[in-house]
């Protein structure tokens, strides 16, 4: 298959920014309905358009179509972020005085430049995967982890936070999107992945044991403090007395008590989710052959660079109250531990993927007469 059916994406994700435009030159009447019609006639149109260029060399995977209406609605959300924080003017400003309150705050403001960005560009990655007929499984499943997180937080937030009642037509179109993300989970999951070590380079690497693996001893150390503090900021969001979470709350993390309820919910979801993947982590850097480390890592990365990369910019945004920001005597502290706290995951995940052979099993050779 030929790079076109890329291209076509490509641009067709650009033309969401003259479409912003002209929508909010249009509509005048405050009515959230309307915006609805609109976006999703938007969306309809593009897929006939997406069909017509793609008539001869349509892919057959159905994930391409969805990446490409995905791809669409990052640059939508990229331009929410950049018409929030001023720098553009005029795009979608009937969306942000209709939509609810919460795509206003700080974590919410966060998520938009997330999606904007770090999900368009897995977006494109993913569709030029599968036009070149290559596997995107790797990269998916980031996309997977990344996007849990998101939804988790987003939707329970959304739940119990104070603007709980301004649940509106918008939150169910974000539950369609969720729905079709689920799926698009499932079928990512479903992919084969590759496995091309050379079975001699395999036994090599289970005779090492750990002491003679410094990387992975180095991991394994990091994994010990990891563990602890997703441990202690989910006591701090659970209202913990210990004199220890009140100082650091106050001094380092104030963020954590935003009534917003994204924190809570953040810290409480790594809490239960980073937690016992430290504990079987470390079980798989030290017993060989666990083949699932390599799918593990891709995933909670991805879920924990959305989760940090949120955490940091609503900490130090100014949509947050300024009893809520971090201090800025603190900030090099919290920003060295937070990015250390992101960063790591991300090289032991690159270090699973790019050097398996420690992670996978060998077959028994065949006995001979």
């Amino acid at each position: 298959m030929s790079a076109s059916a890329g291209t076509g994406v490509f641009v067709l994700s650009l033309t969401s920014i003259p479409i912003c435009y002209l929508f909010n030159s249009l509509i005048y009447n405050n009515s959230a309905e309307a915006f609805c019609f609109a976006g999703c006639t938007t969306v309809f149109i593009l897929a006939i358009s997406a069909r017509f260029m793609l008539k001869k060399k349509a892919p057959a995977d159905p994930l391409f179509y969805v990446y490409a209406v995905y791809a669409f609605l990052s640059v939508v959300n990229l331009i929410i972020g950049l018409e929030q924080d001023n720098i553009i003017d005029g795009f979608v400003t009937f969306y942000l005085k209709v939509a609810n309150p919460h795509i206003n705050t700080a974590h919410g403001h966060m998520i938009s430049y997330w999606d904007g960005c770090v999900h368009y560009l897995m977006y494109l990655l993913m569709i030029a995967a599968i036009t070149w007929g290559d596997s995107y499984r790797a990269i998916g499943l980031y996309w997977v982890g990344s996007f849990l997180m998101r939804a988790i937080v987003y939707i329970l937030g959304n739940a119990i936070g104070k603007y709980g009642t301004h649940i509106g037509p918008f939150f169910l179109l974000h539950m369609l999107y969720i729905t079709v993300s689920v799926w698009a989970c499932f079928h990512i999951f479903s992919q084969s992945s590759t496995r091309d070590v050379q079975r001699t380079s395999i036994r090599g690497a289970e005779r090492k044991g750990l002491l003679h693996r410094p990387l992975d001893l180095l991991f394994t150390i990091y994994l010990i403090p990891a563990f602890a503090f997703c441990v202690f900021r989910g006591l701090i969001v659970l209202d913990c007395s210990s004199k220890w979470c009140q100082d650091y709350t106050q001094q380092y993390e104030p963020y954590l008590r935003d009534p917003s309820a994204y924190p809570k919910v953040q810290m409480l979801a790594s809490m239960l989710y980073s937690g016992p993947y430290y504990i079987i982590t470390l079980y798989g850097l030290m017993v060989p052959g666990c083949e699932w480390m390599r799918d593990l890592t891709l995933v909670h990365s991805g879920a924990l660079a959305q989760a940090q990369f949120s955490h940091i910019g609503a900490s130090l945004h100014t949509r947050t109250p300024f009893s809520y920001r971090v201090p800025a005597d603190r900030q090099l502290v919290f920003l060295l531990v937070n990015v250390l706290y992101a960063v790591v995951p991300q090289a032991l995940c690159y270090r699973c993927n790019t050097q398996p052979a420690f992670f996978l099993r060998t077959t028994p050779d065949k006995k001979t007469e």
